[in-house]
């Protein structure tokens, strides 16, 4: 049986730990989706040094480990005397990394709207980003809000990598108290459950939002 006061005991150093969990993975979130967003208009872009920048930056950041990515923040930016807390460095990797991701599923959701959706919009006299603002953009995220949802509870999973550079979330919290009680079974388990209280509304939102939109609830 787990020992429970292992959990009542530390109750407050794991709180501490899950609001910056939540925290880092609502920033990394909205900035994910923002840059992930951009990358993949250039992607689909007429401009080719567009074009060619959101290629870029999808195959190389999407095919290194997230680690490597933090790595580039946290050891990088102090060589040019840039020093972050492992927190920022941590969520700004997180966010970098997603957003490769993110792009790719806006970008095949970009690609699954009828081109005369887009020939419509143009010849009424709209601009290519205001078409994509008002006509593509809005069909291309309700397309992609399975993978978008996959993503972004992978995103919150993925946070636990902050703990690692002493980012002060959750798991490095749980680090803290396996570290001091030795009761490493116990700690793991309600830092394991802390995780599913994030992830699992998450799944259930994205599966409604989803049933929404395709009209079936």
């Amino acid at each position: 049986m787990p020992d429970i006061s292992i959990w009542t005991d530390y109750f407050g150093i794991y709180m501490k730990g899950f609001g910056n969990t939540v925290a880092a993975s609502v920033i990394a979130l909205l900035g994910s989706f923002a840059i992930g967003t951009i990358i993949a208009v250039f992607r689909i872009s007429s401009v080719k040094p567009l074009r060619w920048a959101g290629t870029a930056y999808v195959e190389f950041i999407r095919n290194i480990p997230l680690l490597l990515v933090i790595f580039v923040f946290y050891y990088g930016l102090p060589s040019i005397g840039i020093t972050l807390s492992g927190f920022i460095c941590g969520t700004i990797g997180l966010m970098v990394y997603t957003a490769s991701f993110v792009a790719e599923a806006i970008r095949a959701g970009i690609m699954s709207v009828p081109a005369g959706q887009t020939e419509a919009a143009r010849a009424s006299g709209l601009s290519y980003t205001g078409t994509m603002r008002h006509v593509v953009l809005p069909q291309a995220i309700k397309i992609v809000i399975p993978p978008l949802s996959n993503q972004f509870i992978n995103l919150v999973k993925n946070s636990s990598i902050l703990g690692v550079f002493a980012g002060f979330d959750l798991m490095y919290y749980g680090d803290q108290v396996a570290g001091k009680t030795y009761a490493t079974f116990d700690t793991y388990l309600f830092v394991a459950l802390l995780y599913l209280v994030l992830t699992l509304p998450l799944s259930y939102a994205a599966l409604r939002l989803e049933r929404r939109l395709a009209g079936n609830g």
